[in-house]
């Protein structure tokens, strides 16, 4: 697991970097961490930084976020290019949680850049781990946005929906965004009403998750269908069904939140 620090020790060609191509991981597949890239091989390959961040320290080396020109070249033979969601379930958690983590501090530092209130070019402080404003004094920390996600369920069956840009014949949990005032509870019920048409009561909490698409903190619960026929959300949900476990559609993996809830509610069904 990564050992969150805001102070870097001094750069060191041992130091490993999570190396970002424009929005495009680079990975070497044929290493035991894949995303995982020492700074000697950044600076053999020729690749300029051109904006980095300090993470903390995996296994008890300092680990960087290094974000690269998209156009540089890289060799295929030796590396990988593609977005971050290709390694979900290829790497164990924790190394996805600090690819993760480098691509939401990246995005933050590029779309804070200048401050928001007067326009002044911000700068890093690392000690705070913010961008600050000289002109006006003002600091930015890293955004994270809580969401909710949701697995609905009656007696045997589970209610899934797809999204419009989900692969051909995956469905999902429901997810959505808390709204300012709101509770995750609040959220849950007007998110699902909003998406399928359904009332739902019995809200449990089973856990959380860090989701870096761009920068969301995901609350998963279940909840127990109460009443309603299911009518989709055409702009979010473009089908959604009821489905028996021992019959269940392609589904996310385990490694997200959505597929363990899946995973989990289905053992419960099972084991009863």
């Amino acid at each position: 697991m990564l050992r969150l620090e805001n102070s870097p020790p001094p750069v060191s060609s041992e130091d490993w970097c999570v190396v970002f191509a424009g929005r495009s991981l680079v990975s070497d597949p044929r290493a035991a961490e894949p995303c995982l890239i020492s700074r000697r091989t950044v600076r053999l390959m020729g690749w300029e930084p051109q904006r980095e961040q300090f993470l903390g320290f995996w296994k008890d080396q300092p680990c960087y976020a290094v974000q690269i020109d998209r156009g540089v070249e890289i060799d295929p033979v030796t590396y990988t290019t593609g977005h971050l969601m290709q390694i979900l379930g290829r790497v164990d958690d924790a190394l996805f949680a600090v690819a993760g983590r480098a691509s939401q501090l990246l995005t933050w530092r590029k779309e804070h850049s200048f401050c928001g209130a007067c326009a002044t070019p911000m700068e890093f402080n690392a000690g705070e781990n913010a961008m600050h404003c000289a002109s006006c004094d003002s600091n930015v920390y890293p955004r994270i946005n809580p969401a909710i996600i949701t697995l609905v369920h009656r007696g045997e069956e589970v209610l899934l929906g797809r999204g419009p840009k989900f692969p051909p014949g995956m469905f999902s949990t429901l997810a959505g965004f808390v709204e300012a005032g709101e509770s995750a509870e609040q959220t849950l019920r007007r998110e699902v009403a909003e998406e399928v048409g359904v009332q739902v009561s019995n809200i449990e909490y089973f856990g959380s998750q860090s989701w870096p698409f761009p920068s969301q903190l995901m609350l998963g619960f279940f909840a127990q269908y109460t009443s309603g026929d299911v009518v989709c959300h055409d702009e979010e949900i473009v089908e959604a069904q009821w489905f028996h476990w021992s019959d269940l559609p392609r589904v996310p993996p385990r490694q997200s939140i959505s597929g363990a809830l899946i995973a989990d509610w289905r053992e419960r069904v099972q084991s009863n």
